[in-house]
């Protein structure tokens, strides 16, 4: 029997898990950059430092928060697991509670690694996958046609499916969204990711730009996604093209500007790409597979729509990021629609739920940077994103 806790260890685990609540409800809501300890002091309703008793910094109280994330991963799945007759149905209904009990926090993994140490990356990634592989024993002992590394792909696009709900489950339609994230993930558990035909080449790929303004866009992506918005400055974005700092400023007038650029390119590469879907056919699911095929090889060819996507935060005050978000929106919209025209009997809402989850399979696949350079990586996810959009 283990040790009774004393009451003033336990009222300072009990504030801890206070604090790390409320970090991980704001970092989600506006950003890490944008959070400040005495922000999380005023959501938890304490002073600021009460908080500083609790942690060291900031980056302590997100790492807190994200090992909470994982902490109700691991829970959720040893709860579910516990003497299941059916593995696969127990990680179904594990992945489901996660994905709707606290979205906001079981997210945080998808991008706090820019914020924190490789210390505490590696701890993170470690525990994850130490659930993730028990997922895939799951899903091999009812599919034990596949290999171990096909069992992981389709654990972690079942996290993923879990980790899409954030922002988009009112009180009123949990039941519903919750069947249709049970539906997806029973989707998933049926394809092969080993047969996933290869990846179609673009239709009208855009030309390089060869001007120095294009190669400091291409340097900042790069540097963007690799060691994340925060630590990148201006110096190493021209270091990178060969010129000084101050000469980057000749061309773009800030850090943010040349991120609102990233994200324009990103945008009409993509845009380019679904007038070309619409030339090529009138049949609305071909068309959506021709999407499928388009936005996988952008984002895993290049570093643009990764950069827009995963630091897309930092622009929270720049009058442009309505801009770049009204775009994202409605690419997205051009899914959902396209989805319902291919399939009538889908209600707007579980269109929506499905696309936002297919979308998140990719997005969050390519944060693993030791699955993208497979080669055969960019197939397998537009397999998955196909197969849990086609019914």
């Amino acid at each position: 029997m283990p040790p009774a806790r004393s009451p003033r260890r336990s009222s300072a685990e009990d504030r801890r898990r206070q604090l790390s609540a409320a970090a991980a409800a704001l970092f989600t809501d506006r950003g890490y950059p944008h959070v400040s300890v005495s922000d999380v002091a005023a959501r938890a309703g304490v002073s600021t430092p009460t908080v500083y008793r609790h942690f060291a910094d900031k980056q302590a109280l997100l790492f807190a928060a994200t090992q909470t994330g994982v902490d109700s991963f691991e829970s959720q799945t040893d709860k579910a697991l516990a003497g299941a007759a059916d593995p696969a149905a127990a990680v179904v209904c594990a992945a489901t509670r996660l994905g709707l009990a606290d979205p906001g926090a079981t997210s945080l993994w998808r991008w706090s690694g820019q914020h924190l140490s490789d210390e505490q990356n590696r701890e993170v990634v470690r525990r994850t996958r130490t659930v993730l592989r028990r997922w895939a024993a799951a899903v091999a002992e009812r599919r034990p046609d596949l290999s171990e590394r096909e069992s992981m792909y389709l654990a972690g696009a079942v996290l993923s499916v879990a980790g899409s709900l954030i922002d988009r489950v009112s009180r009123d339609d949990r039941e519903d969204v919750a069947a249709t994230v049970r539906q997806l993930i029973w989707r998933l558990f049926d394809l092969s990711p080993a047969q996933a035909p290869p990846l179609r080449e673009p239709a009208f790929p855009l030309p390089a730009g060869h001007g120095r303004r294009d190669e400091i866009l291409d340097a900042a992506a790069r540097l963007f996604v690799e060691r994340g918005y925060p630590g990148t400055g201006m110096d190493d974005i021209g270091a990178a093209v060969g010129i000084t700092g101050p000469s980057v400023y000749k061309h773009f007038p800030s850090k943010d500007a040349i991120l609102v650029a990233i994200g324009r390119r990103s945008a009409l590469r993509l845009e380019a790409e679904a007038m070309a879907a619409a030339l090529a056919t009138p049949d609305p699911a071909a068309r959506l597979d021709l999407l499928v095929d388009s936005y996988v090889q952008t984002i895993t060819s290049t570093p643009d729509l990764r950069a827009a996507l995963t630091c897309g935060y930092a622009l929270a005050e720049n009058p442009h990021a309505t801009e770049l978000l009204d775009g994202q929106r409605r690419y997205v919209a051009r899914w959902i629609e396209l989805l319902q025209a291919a399939q009538p009997q889908l209600d707007r809402k579980t269109a929506t739920t499905t696309v936002h989850a297919a979308l998140a399979v990719v997005n969050d696949a390519v944060r693993m940077p030791r699955s993208t350079p497979r080669p055969e990586f960019a197939a397998r996810m537009a397999y998955l994103v196909k197969g849990l959009l086609h019914a």
